[in-house]
């Protein structure tokens, strides 16, 4: 089955809503294809579920080459000045690879932190590593609270005169073990937002780092900072003023992932439909069978669904618009719309699906993990009622 392009629709926010793919956009999404059908087949995925690192070095080069860990930074720090747009478009198709390693946790999260924060002279020093392939990001926020609002941060940054002193733990850090360094999110006063954002080397003493048995092996990390020191320039933007940017990189965030979830969801559709038509059984193809045919059908309507509610979501941030409430509906939407899919995509499989050797538990066990990530489906219909008024 082929995949299904967004099409132009009516005004949205005052603004023509166009889900069209330009020139350069399908360009992308066409050489994002051919290159990680190349460079990051099943195989690949594979030995990186065992690999110490989770990602070679050679690969992280080549993203550097192809100008993809700048595509959305700004000309002047190296990047390539795309928009969310043309990121959520790479974003699907490596989640349609699975591409394993650091770069959501590098160019969506920790880059857009210090892009929206940062001043000048932090923008220079670590962006332009960034788009260069030289330094490796992560972002630290959730801790054993489990909580994703400003009221769950709960590691301390106390001013200590000339340093601020860093205590508490973090939690499902992503590629941590690999990260030259965390933009962490810690509390600096006693009110609910007093947030602040401070970038941390990683071998910064009284930092250290555990990784975590995941179901998606997709080498998160719990952090302890005990007692770590910084000096004042260490600060990300404002004192007490950090909350406003946590809360636009966990829209990125969210969309982004769902941008991944996207991708895997087609992904499982497609190796369905062709499971589905060459699997004899009775003398004839299941997928000639009724249930198999309305599985399928619902299948590719959840991914339909996704597709648009994720460029929806892409294409306002892409404007600068509020994206609060398109942010929310999209992950609510497509955390349970890519379980159903993988759950029908088993269904439809039967045992040979759950097998190590068969690709789809590789899709179905990401897919289990990207549901969590940035809150569940619960926690954004709290925000989409919170965004109408409710």
């Amino acid at each position: 089955m082929g995949r299904a392009e967004c099409a132009p629709h009516a005004i949205y926010g005052g603004c023509p809503l166009d889900l069209g793919l330009n020139e350069t956009q399908q360009m992308l999404r066409n050489s994002a294809r051919d290159f990680l059908a190349a460079e990051c087949p099943a195989s690949y995925v594979r030995d990186m579920e065992r690999d110490e690192r989770g990602y070679t070095p050679q690969m992280w080069d080549a993203l550097a080459e192809m100008g993809w860990l700048g595509l959305a930074l700004p000309t002047e720090y190296g990047g390539e000045g795309m928009s969310f747009m043309e990121l959520a478009i790479l974003l699907e198709e490596m989640g349609g690879a699975l591409l394993p390693g650091p770069y959501f946790s590098t160019v969506v999260m920790a880059s857009a932190a210090i892009e929206r924060a940062g001043s000048d002279e932090q923008k220079r020093e670590y962006l332009t590593r960034i788009a260069s392939g030289q330094l490796i990001a992560t972002l630290a926020i959730t801790e054993p609270n489990g909580l994703w609002d400003a009221g769950g941060i709960e590691t301390s940054a106390r001013d200590a005169g000339e340093a601020y002193v860093i205590d508490g733990v973090k939690l499902y850090v992503p590629n941590a073990h690999v990260s030259d360094c965390v933009v962490v999110a810690a509390r600096t006063g006693d009110d609910a937002a007093d947030v602040s954002l401070f970038i941390v080397p990683s071998n910064a003493d009284g930092l250290s780092q555990t990784q975590l048995q995941t179901i998606a092996s997709d080498r998160q990390s719990e952090l302890v900072f005990d007692g770590v020191e910084l000096p004042k320039s260490a600060l990300l933007g404002e004192a007490d003023d950090g909350w406003d940017t946590i809360q636009k990189v966990l829209e990125w965030g969210a969309v982004g992932k769902c941008a991944e979830m996207l991708g895997s969801a087609q992904r499982v559709l497609d190796m369905t439909v062709e499971y589905t038509r060459q699997r004899i059984q009775f003398g004839r193809a299941v997928g000639s069978f009724q249930a198999i045919q309305h599985h399928v059908a619902d299948m590719a309507t959840d991914v339909e669904g996704c597709r648009h509610i994720t460029y929806k979501a892409a294409w306002t941030l892409a404007q600068g618009m509020d994206a609060a409430q398109e942010a929310a509906m999209c992950k609510a939407w497509v955390s349970d719309a890519c379980q159903r899919v993988c759950a029908l995509g088993h269904q439809c499989h039967g045992a040979i699906g759950f097998t190590k050797e068969h690709d789809l538990q590789l899709y179905s066990r990401r897919a289990k993990a990207a549901e969590l990530m940035f809150g569940d489906a619960a926690f954004h219909l709290e925000g989409v009622a919170s965004a109408m008024g409710l």
